[in-house]
C-alpha cells in the first residue's frame, strides 16, 4: 500500500464530517438534548475562572476559535469529543451547564478581563443593568459561529480513541486513563459504569495509599485497567505500555461477550485476600523487617496477578492461613533477584512487564 493510500484509508476510518453552526445553536442543542456532555467528560471541567473569562472575552471581541469535535451515535445525537472546556465555559456563562449529576452550576462572572475591561464583572443575566452583559453583546455572542466536526457513527472505537488523545491538548491536558475513560464510555458505557462501581470498592481502596492527586487523575481506574487487562488481553512486548492499555482497554469494552460477572467475583476476591494479609502495605517495599515507602507499580503488577490466578487454591485455606502465606509470598518476592533486577529506577515500563510478566507465577508461587 502506497503512502497516499494508506493516508486515504486513514480519512476514511475517521469518517468525518463539519460544518458551522453558532453559539446560539449550540445553546439551544444542549438544552434540548441534541448535543450531550456524559458524566463521565462534565467531571474533567477543570478551566479556572481566568481561563473561563479570558474566553468569553475572546469570543466577544470576535477572536477566532479552534472547532469542536463531537461524536454522532446512531440516534443523531451529538457527544463532545473535544472542545470541553470551550463548551462548558459558553454553557456556564450563559447558565445552561448541568453538573455531573444533572444539576445547573451557578453562572460564571466575568473577572479580570483585559482587552476590554469593561466587560469585568458582567454577567449573562442580572437584575441590575450596570452588571448584565446587555442585549446587545448577548445576541452577538449568540451570532458569534463556531465550528463543528463531527465523527460519524461508521468511525470505529480505535478511530474515536485516537482522535480524541490526539486533539487532547492545551492548557488543562487530560491524564493517559481520563482519555481511556472517555473512549470507554463512547464505546460501550455499561463497562465503564462496571469499571466505575469496582473502583469504589472498600477491598480495593484499602489495599494502598494513593494520594488525592493521583486518584484525581483516575489512577485507580488505571490500575483497575492493567488488573484485567493482564488477565484478558496478552501483553504485547512490541508495544509501549500505555499503546498496549489503549488496545486492551478498546478490546474488553467492545467484547461483547466479557465475563463481567466472573472477572468482579475474581476482582472482589483478590483484593479482599490481598487487603486481609496486608492492608495498605501491600505494594510498598520490604527492607528485610517491615514494609515502608510509597506504592509502586512494579509489586502491584505482579501481586495482584499471580493471586488472581490462584483465587481456588487460596479460597479453600482458612484465613489466618491464607494471610500468613501471602505476607510470606510477597516477602520472598522482595528477595527474588529476578524481580528486584527488573522493577527498579531506571527500568522502563516495557522492560519490566516483558521480563516479568511471562514469568510472574514462577516469582511468586503458591
Amino acid at each position: 500500500m502506497s503512502l497516499i493510500e494508506e493516508l486515504e484509508k486513514a480519512k476514511q476510518n475517521i469518517n468525518s464530517d463539519g460544518y458551522e453552526m453558532s453559539i446560539g445553536e449550540l445553546i439551544n442543542l444542549y438544552r434540548d438534548g441534541d448535543i450531550i456532555i456524559s458524566p463521565a467528560y462534565q467531571r474533567l471541567f477543570r478551566w479556572e475562572e481566568w481561563q473561563q473569562t479570558s474566553f468569553i472575552e475572546s469570543l466577544l471581541i470576535e477572536i477566532p476559535t479552534p472547532p469542536i469535535f463531537v461524536h454522532q451515535d446512531d440516534s443523531g445525537t451529538w457527544e463532545i469529543i473535544d472542545g470541553l472546556q470551550r463548551t462548558s465555559t459558553i454553557l456556564k456563562f450563559t447558565g445552561h451547564l448541568k453538573d455531573a449529576d444533572g444539576q445547573l452550576l451557578p453562572a460564571t462572572v466575568l473577572q479580570g478581563t483585559k482587552l476590554a475591561p469593561s466587560l469585568n464583572n458582567k454577567r449573562w443575566d442580572a437584575e441590575d443593568d450596570s452588571t448584565g452583559l446587555g442585549e446587545d453583546l448577548k445576541r452577538s455572542l449568540k451570532r458569534t459561529r463556531i465550528r463543528v466536526e463531527i465523527l460519524k457513527p461508521g468511525s470505529g472505537p480505535k478511530a474515536k480513541y485516537e482522535l480524541f488523545q490526539r486533539l487532547n491538548t492545551g492548557g488543562s491536558p487530560l491524564s493517559e486513563q481520563e482519555v481511556r475513560n472517555c473512549v470507554a464510555r463512547m464505546i460501550n458505557p455499561e463497562f465503564q459504569d462496571w469499571l466505575e462501581n469496582c473502583r469504589i470498592q472498600d477491598v480495593f481502596t484499602s489495599s494502598m495509599k494513593l494520594s488525592d492527586r493521583s486518584k484525581s487523575y483516575q489512577t485507580d481506574t488505571e490500575l483497575l485497567i492493567r488488573f484485567f487487562a493482564f488477565r484478558n488481553i496478552p501483553y504485547q512486548s512490541s508495544l509501549d505500555v500505555h499503546e498496549y492499555l489503549d488496545n486492551a482497554l478498546i478490546e474488553m469494552a467492545s467484547n461483547s461477550q466479557f465475563p463481567y460477572e466472573n472477572e468482579y467475583d475474581t476482582f472482589l476476591q483478590t483484593f479482599s485476600f490481598i487487603s486481609s494479609a496486608l492492608g495498605v502495605n501491600a505494594f510498598q517495599k520490604w527492607n528485610g523487617t517491615k514494609f515502608y515507602g510509597k506504592f509502586l507499580l512494579s509489586a502491584y503488577e505482579i501481586i495482584t496477578h499471580c493471586i488472581s490466578f490462584n483465587i481456588d487454591k487460596l479460597s479453600a485455606m482458612q484465613e489466618s492461613d491464607r494471610g500468613l502465606l501471602i505476607r510470606d509470598k510477597v516477602i520472598e518476592l522482595w528477595n527474588n533477584p529476578d524481580f528486584t533486577k527488573n522493577s527498579g529506577m531506571g527500568i522502563s515500563g516495557k522492560a519490566r512487564l516483558s521480563k516479568l510478566l511471562p514469568i510472574a507465577k514462577k516469582l511468586i508461587n503458591f
